[in-house]
């Protein structure tokens, strides 16, 4: 009986004479090497700090004019150009390339110390104020990309263009899971109020690129069963379901032992995962345990099922139950035109549940060894983008400088790190790239980003690629 070929591969493997031997031996070295690296990277390197990520991904590009980064001394300023010794030539993006002028807009918002560190944060953000010393504000963020999708992916995954693993496919890959009931990594998605007609949000950036696909995120939603499939059919319970998955995981392990294929491996082991996740997520999804103070905690939209705030909530039960990397997703914050309303809108949205997620898990005794980052994929301009009024102005984007803060996992609460001019365009001090932010975070989970390496193309590639610095400023020790 014919038996076609599975894929290009195996075709290949089935060419006869010296060919067919020679990419035999190519393809079964490279799974060896696979298989004996994912079975013995002595992870972690070192003591971590850390031993989990939650990563409040702003998406759009929050304001750091109007948000973290204060600059008084532009009102006298108001309207007048961006002097061409600040912009230096800077590229700009299709939606101001085309404008005459580039007026200056402060920010409307005031801005006040808090704390005993003396953060300075707007008055949008109340609630981060009565935390401020519990985290560390970095105001000196820069990166390559202008647009939202590329700047986006090189966030999540350390390069431009689609195709890398993700941050916390990374981690499932080199550090594994803590709950085998329960994802290694998972991501949540809400749309703000400010903008939610904002940028959309793809599948893959919580893919697992080049990586075996079952250290992909998987997503939780926020109607119908929170995981795709995760309810048994009509008529099928847990027993049938059970020996199904036994008479599968046998035919699986038939076609496995004769190609080889780790991706059928990987497939015995999801079908695994998603059983046992049929038991424990609805559990981890079930709010009614919660008191009433928690809620309150949380703020208004808590109760609301894909909000930010219910997100929140949810990202604490995953980390408390042992998730290694929880990824929350808010859409709304490209905000070109109108900007005073929209962002008071996203700050709405994000204030009260951010804070009250840094105060939960402190209470709970995790935010000690819990890596919390906020931030969005690049900064705004300085310059206006549309028309400038007393009351109404709009930003481009901008990714020379912007602010991004962290809290927990080893990094030193209290402080502000790095420093832009008096236009917030350009940074003066202590610049940090996206890759020293990936290279600084893999430090605190105790891996030396050098290291943590996955050959695919015949070369080792890494999150951070072939650059990233550890900022040790950022660390407690």
């Amino acid at each position: 009986m014919f038996n076609p070929p599975a894929s290009r591969r195996d075709l290949l493997m089935r060419l006869p004479g010296i060919a067919g031997l020679a990419c035999a031996w190519l393809f079964g070295s490279e799974r060896e090497g696979r298989a004996d690296r994912e079975a013995q990277l002595p992870l972690p390197h070192f003591e971590p700090t850390a031993r989990r990520v939650l990563y409040l991904f702003q998406s759009g590009a929050p304001s750091q004019l109007d948000l973290f980064d204060p600059k008084p001394g532009l009102e006298p300023r108001r309207a007048t150009e961006l002097p061409d010794s600040i912009r230096q030539g800077q590229r700009l993006t299709g939606m101001t390339s085309k404008q005459s002028s580039f007026p200056v807009a402060p920010s409307r918002y005031a801005f006040a110390r808090h704390g005993s560190s003396g953060a300075w944060i707007s008055e949008l953000l109340p609630h981060t104020a009565r935390i401020a010393d519990e985290l560390c504000f970095v105001r000196s963020m820069h990166t390559e990309a202008i647009n939202h999708d590329p700047a986006v992916t090189f966030f999540q995954t350390g390069a431009q263009l689609a195709g890398r693993p993700s941050m916390g496919s990374w981690l499932s890959y080199g550090l594994g899971s803590e709950n085998q009931n329960l994802p290694a990594f998972v991501a949540m998605v809400s749309i703000g109020t400010g903008n939610p007609n904002d940028q959309p949000l793809y599948d893959r950036l919580w893919g697992s690129g080049f990586l075996p696909s079952r250290y992909q995120g998987v997503k939780f939603r926020s109607q119908g069963d929170p995981v795709l499939h995760l309810s048994n059919p009509p008529g099928i319970d847990g027993r049938l379901r059970r020996l199904m998955l036994d008479d599968l995981v046998a035919l699986n392990q038939q076609r496995f032992e004769q190609e080889h294929d780790p991706e059928i491996a990987t497939r015995i082991a999801q079908y695994e995962l998603a059983f046992r996740m049929q038991s424990s997520v609805p559990e981890l999804t079930d709010l009614t345990d919660e008191p009433e103070h928690v809620f309150e905690l949380y703020g208004p939209d808590s109760r609301k099922p894909g909000s930010y705030a219910a997100n929140c909530l949810l990202a604490r039960r995953l980390l408390e139950r042992g998730v290694r990397f929880v990824q929350l997703f808010h859409r709304g914050w490209d905000q070109h035109l109108n900007l005073p309303k929209q962002i008071t809108g996203q700050c709405l949205d994000t204030d009260q549940p951010s804070a009250a997620l840094i105060h939960d898990l402190r209470q709970r005794g995790l935010l000690d060894d819990t890596l919390v980052v906020w931030g969005g994929e690049f900064g705004r301009t300085v310059y206006c983008q549309g028309t400038l009024t007393a009351e109404n102005y709009g930003r481009d984007h901008h990714p020379r400088c912007f602010t991004i803060w962290m809290s927990g996992g080893g990094i030193r609460p209290g402080i502000t790190y790095g420093e832009t001019d008096d236009y917030s365009y350009n940074i003066v001090r202590d610049p940090v790239h996206v890759h020293d932010l990936h290279a600084t975070m893999l430090h605190c989970l105790g891996i030396d980003h050098t290291r943590l390496t996955y050959r695919y193309q015949g070369r080792d590639f890494r999150l951070t690629d072939v650059h990233g610095r550890v900022i040790r400023d950022l660390l407690k020790s």
